[in-house]
């Protein structure tokens, strides 16, 4: 059975219907849209076959028809048009109580929840790469030094090691600047073994102090923790009746407060991002990564503070929910946020 023009056009009346009701949706309502001029019985049959292919449902027997994830996917990758949303006051609403990085995507999930009427989240960036900006080792008595990394993100990390022997002065003031002068800049994947050799051909009997020390820092580099969530708008679920379920809300606002649930699906991209996209996804029902939003939708976008350096931010909503504003509001909030970052 071949998916036709008309049958496009009366899934695509379906669906923008159930989104402005949440009721399922006949065959004479859609009768009533003037560019379709179809009659009821025409509409029935395409309706049946729609059925048929699995892009609508039919929740009772005498009822309507509702979208399936299958329609709302086809509604999304093929059938969404871009729109261009006003966002003319979004910088002055975020730039007024925004001092520090952590105040503009507190502002930027309130006002996605306010302009959509959905549940928004943010997540604080992360680090694709780090390198070492400063390294300073200091003797606090005769078995223990402790050392102090600092990222070029500016990271701090403190560790105490133990050695077996008290190191001399004179040699902490060596073994910093050689660390400096060899790891300043460099990755992980960079400290080869050709550089720790080097290191330790300089330090002659400190061999064992310098394997702590480069130990120390390896595990700095490669430590990641959990980015801070900011969530705004968590009660807007309980606006949409095919949410409003008592167990269900409790458990799509149950997972919001519950920040690491979101922890690995908004945390960095799988790849490299170009610097012209923003990877806005769309996620139907099913497709979610978390359990308790299988009922819902979930629309993410990246973010790029500076190269290597990113968050995501996602918005949360009943299937039916208007994608067009959402994509359109994600696209117009990422140019802002471009241009408010590159001036921090």
């Amino acid at each position: 059975m071949e998916l036709d023009e008309r049958k496009l056009k009366i899934l695509q009346a379906i669906i923008r219907t159930y989104l402005d009701t949440g009721e399922p949706v006949g065959s004479r309502t859609i009768s009533k849209y003037s560019d379709l001029k179809l009659s009821s019985a025409t509409i029935r049959n395409e309706m049946a076959d729609l059925e048929e292919m699995g892009y609508i449902l039919q929740p009772h027997t005498s009822a309507g028809r509702i979208p399936s994830d299958k329609g709302y996917r086809l509604y999304v990758d093929t059938m969404l048009e871009a729109k261009e949303s006003e966002v003319n006051s979004l910088r002055e609403e975020i730039e007024e109580k925004a001092g520090k990085l952590d105040d503009v995507l507190k502002q930027v999930a309130k006002f996605l929840a306010k302009n959509t009427n959905y549940a928004t989240m943010v997540s604080a960036p992360r680090y694709q790469t780090k390198h070492v900006k400063f390294i300073q080792i200091t003797s606090v008595d005769p078995e223990h030094l402790l050392v102090v990394i600092v990222l070029d993100n500016n990271i701090v990390k403190n560790k105490m090691i133990r050695v077996d022997a008290e190191v001399e002065e004179e040699m902490i003031v060596k073994l910093n600047f050689i660390l400096n002068t060899t790891l300043n800049g460099l990755d992980l994947v960079e400290i080869n073994l050709v550089l720790i050799q080097k290191i330790k051909e300089q330090m002659g009997a400190y061999g064992a102090v310098i394997d702590s020390v480069l130990d120390v820092i390896g595990k700095t580099l490669v430590d990641e923790e959990d980015p801070e969530i900011y969530t705004s708008g968590a009660t807007n679920i309980l606006k949409y009746p095919e949410l409003s379920d008592k167990s269900k809300a409790a458990e799509i606002i149950g997972a919001f407060e519950d920040k690491e649930t979101f922890h690995s699906w908004l945390g960095l991209p799988d790849r490299e991002m170009n610097s012209d996209t923003h990877d806005i996804q769309v996620y139907i029902g099913d497709e979610n990564h978390v359990d308790s939003m299988k009922d819902c939708s979930m629309v993410t976008a990246t973010y790029q503070i500076e190269e290597g350096v990113y968050g995501k931010i996602g918005i949360v909503g009943p299937k039916r929910m208007d994608y067009d504003k959402v994509v359109g509001t994600l696209n117009s909030l990422m140019g802002q946020l471009d241009d408010i970052f590159k001036e921090k």
